[in-house]
């Protein structure tokens, strides 16, 4: 803001002055204020501010802005009220100029006859750049200067033709009014009636009070900036100080976050320390603490659950085996009669022998799943995943000769680390799968890739057959999971429901992985081993 917008800013508040900055001037500055500076476009402003993400950097922000409003409240406040205290002295020493200076200038710079003192004690008391004009009709007549130095009254001054306008127009109220003069400046003029119906003119410059001004805001420009710069770093700090304790609750929720907590016993770490329970980041870190307690609770009593189901399923297989295998036994015991048995009761004995053996198969893979379950260590050694995937394949020939049975095998042997028997019962699970879900003439093909990735084999098995019903396929690989007639056709080969559960305990155990895709004639299951594990 210029100093003579803020000196007629003062006089609106003050008097009854007049604006005098012509009006294509105003335009000018206007037109300047509403394409200029940020606040003429808030939203611009606005959108240009950055989106701090931590909490930290919001409060600093925060905090900062605030001090920077405040800082320019009080510099906008000091300016203008030093402004005003400055402009009104000078006004007060305009009124006691009067009409001296500009009478003297109708006398070529001399005091009229009837004025009473010393002409050069009234020229010493007046300041250093004093105007003073004569207007008779709205024009110049007579015009002077008190020029610095020797204070002499400089008679030759020039004023331009605007100038001159802008003197015209100040109304002869007595009252000082502020006008901008091209060759001197900006001035408080104050117009009174003449005698012979002339206007005299008197004016003092506002120079001096411009550069108190402008002092006052350079310093107060260098404070607040330096006194921003410490907030700011002394607030970040502060503030950083101040979030250690969240800083902390974060920590403990992370590290919960990373346990793996889908099975087995499940330790989570010590509690967040509550600093200050009474305040909001202690008052988080109780509700953490209490909300981890009760998931360990949770936690441990499932466990205990599974450990009981584990245990009971465990047990109750180990003790199904043997009356299972009694019953199977004399099933077949009854079919060896040397003698006359009826019809009747030999259909009765196979079935019992038939049921008997499927039962001691769903009784072992319960046992299998229970102490995979449990953790029990698997054996370990080479594996000639190459050979096994043979086997499996010249099984499933003979189990399903009317599939038809493809091998895309590489030509060296591909060898993992593992337990020989259980990676053979996740071959023959999936290849017993697509038999038994597909219909005769499908085609299946096994495929062992070891450039899977490092230290990673590759083992698919692809069935051109109908595919998986999608509401099954999320849950293909859990216990007793069961497709129907849609996709197999024979509800009578349909197993238990837990082939492919132990192809993914077995597959995890050995630190691998197991997925499916499927489509209508397209089913693909993909198990990837490490080849050291």
């Amino acid at each position: 803001m210029r100093i003579g917008e803020r000196a007629r800013a003062t006089d609106g508040a003050r008097a009854k002055g007049g604006d005098l900055v012509p009006s294509g001037d105003r335009a000018r500055a206007g037109g300047r204020t509403e394409r200029g500076g940020p606040l003429a476009r808030p939203s611009r402003f606005l959108a240009r501010l950055p989106r701090f993400r931590t909490l930290r950097a919001r409060i600093t922000f925060g905090l900062v802005v605030l001090l920077a409003v405040s800082c320019a409240a009080v510099g906008v406040a000091a300016v203008v009220e030093l402004n005003g205290f400055l402009t009104q002295r000078l006004d007060e020493q305009l009124a006691q100029v009067g009409t001296r200076f500009p009478e003297s200038l109708e006398h070529q710079g001399k005091l009229p006859d009837d004025h009473d003192g010393d002409e050069e004690a009234d020229t010493r008391r007046m300041a250093t750049g004093t105007f003073g004009a004569c207007l008779r009709s709205g024009a110049v007549t007579d015009k002077g200067l008190i020029r610095s130095g020797d204070l002499s009254v400089d008679l030759d001054i020039r004023l331009s033709a605007r100038d001159a306008e802008r003197l015209a127009r100040i109304p002869d109220d007595g009252r000082p009014h502020t006008v901008e003069l091209s060759a001197l400046g900006h001035y408080r003029v104050v117009a009174t009636p003449g005698r012979d119906g002339d206007v005299l003119m008197a004016g003092l410059p506002l120079k001096p009070v411009e550069a108190a001004v402008h002092r006052l805001e350079l310093v107060a420009g260098i404070v607040f900036g330096l006194a921003l710069v410490t907030a700011g770093v002394s607030g970040a700090l502060w503030v950083r100080w101040s979030l250690r304790p969240l800083g902390r609750v974060t920590a403990t929720a992370t590290r919960v976050s990373e346990l793996p907590l889908a099975s087995g016993v499940v330790a989570l770490p010590p509690r967040a320390p509550v600093a200050a329970p009474h305040s909001e980041v202690g008052q988080v870190a109780a509700a953490l603490n209490g909300m981890l307690g009760h998931v360990e609770d949770a936690l441990t009593k499932r466990h205990a659950g599974e450990e009981r189901l584990r245990r009971f399923a465990a047990d109750a297989s180990h003790e199904l085996r043997t009356p299972v295998a009694s019953v199977r036994g004399h099933a077949e015991l009854g079919l060896l009669h040397p003698g006359p048995v009826p019809p009747e009761i030999t259909r009765a004995l196979e079935r019992i022998a038939a049921e008997s053996s499927r039962m001691g198969l769903m009784v072992d893979d319960l046992l299998l799943l229970a102490r995979l379950d449990a953790g029990r260590p698997l054996e370990r050694g080479p594996v000639d995943l190459t050979r096994l995937v043979l086997d499996a394949v010249t099984d499933a020939r003979a189990a399903g000769p009317g599939h038809g049975w493809a091998l895309d095998l590489p030509e060296d042997p591909v060898t993992v680390t593992g337990d020989a028997h259980r990676l053979h019962q996740v071959l023959a699970n999936l290849l017993a799968n697509a038999r038994l879900h597909t219909p005769v003439g499908t085609k299946v093909t096994i495929t062992l890739d070891p450039g899977a990735g490092p230290d990673a084999v590759l083992l698919s098995v692809h069935d051109d057959g109908p595919g998986i019903p999608e509401e099954l396929r999320s849950a293909v690989f859990e216990r007793f999971t069961r497709a129907d007639h849609r996709r197999h056709g024979d509800a009578s080969a349909a197993g238990a429901g837990l082939g492919l559960s132990i192809v993914s305990a077995v597959v995890e155990a050995h630190g691998g992985t197991v997925g499916v895709e499927s489509t209508p004639g397209s089913t693909t299951f993909t198990v990837k081993l490490p080849t050291d594990t």
